[in-house]
């Protein structure tokens, strides 16, 4: 879907912000050279505003958040007058940054995210690339769940009104989390999904909070359309994020971490627990933060689609079930309807900070 500046397009471009929250043609500040009117809004705690209505057909192209977008504030993006969203995360995690109060890694730096769909930038510039086509209608909300605080956001969402391919399909998104991963079973990334499409990737944040060794030995397992066994069934956590060796830690002539950011996968963070710079932070668990975008190579449904994760390492005396915090946001597309999807862990079991 990527856009040839060679050619000329019936397309119009729309933007929503503070400034012009109703998207409208010359709908910006008319103020003087000097003034910004609205540059910010502010969310009261236990309040739901929305921030993008509009009728369709057409595609949002890109989304800019800053200011405060933690955990309390949930973004939820409904397709085609649905009931119910097919988008519905915490800001901050479905943005690709779960750890959000997280802003020096072991070496003291910001942590910069650099993908093809994802640009997360120092101090917290958030930026999504995801195209997000709709039909007939498009609504976008975010909720404050904190209990007390009033908080501000600043954003920016660009796309453009044109019409849209008949098999045109919807994005959706999904938070889940396990603090920590249950010993008796795998990890659920997603599941429940029903209908075709592809799914198309997915950030996953890990507390390491399990024995020592090798905390990536877990194998990612793809079920397509209601197998009993996997037919996709990667080798090992850093595997499929495109690593090797624990990402270096695990590789005797390297032994430590080595942080990346590529275009489509990358083990982009390391926080705390491992001897750096980082020194604010009271609670001093070793954090990673990690992003896979199957871009290059979608994962097709035509009934439904599931995929888990194992939390195990290698010891002396087999497999160890390690004792980790989860936490992911599930990013697919499909045809409508779709299913509800998993409810929300409540404010506050949602902070993994």
């Amino acid at each position: 879907m990527s856009y040839d500046f060679t050619c000329l397009s019936n397309a119009r471009t729309f933007a929503f912000s503070p400034e012009n929250p109703d998207g409208k043609v010359s709908g910006g500040s008319q103020g003087t050279y000097l003034e910004k009117r609205r540059p910010l809004i502010f969310i009261e705690p236990g309040e739901t505003i929305t921030i993008m209505d509009t009728d369709g057909p057409g595609i949002i192209e890109s989304m800019w958040f800053g200011g405060f977008t933690p955990w309390d504030f949930v973004i939820r993006i409904y397709w085609d007058h649905q009931e119910y969203p097919s988008v519905e995360s915490p800001m901050s995690a479905f943005l690709g940054y779960p750890f959000y109060n997280h802003v020096t890694d072991v070496n003291g730096n910001f942590p910069t995210l650099n993908s093809a769909m994802f640009l997360v930038t120092p101090c917290r510039g958030m930026n999504s690339y995801w195209k997000m086509p709709f039909k007939k209608h498009c609504r976008i909300t975010v909720e404050n769940r904190h209990p007390s605080q009033r908080t501000k956001i600043h954003y920016t969402i660009i796309g453009e009104y044109r019409e849209l391919p008949e098999n045109s399909l919807y994005f959706c998104a999904s938070y889940r989390q396990a603090r920590p991963v249950p010993q008796d079973r795998e990890y659920t990334v997603i599941d429940g999904i029903k209908g075709a499409g592809h799914f198309a990737g997915l950030t996953l944040g890990i507390g390491l909070a399990g024995a020592s060794g090798c905390w990536s030995e877990g194998e990612p397992k793809m079920y397509i359309d209601g197998e009993k066994y996997p037919s996709i069934n990667y080798t090992g956590l850093e595997d499929y994020f495109g690593g090797s060796f624990n990402f270096g830690d695990c590789d005797p002539a390297m032994g430590h971490y080595q942080t990346y950011s590529g275009l489509y996968m990358g083990m982009y963070a390391l926080f705390g627990g491992a001897g750096g710079k980082e020194s604010r932070s009271t609670n001093m668990m070793p954090r990673v933060m990690l992003y896979r975008w199957h871009q290059p190579d979608p994962i097709r449904f035509t009934k439904e689609f599931k995929m888990t994760l194992q939390s195990i390492n290698f010891s002396p005396y087999g497999n160890q079930v390690r004792h980790d915090d989860y936490v992911t946001v599930a990013y697919w597309y499909q045809t409508l309807p779709t299913s509800p999807l998993a409810p929300l862990p409540s404010p506050g079991e949602v902070d993994l900070t």
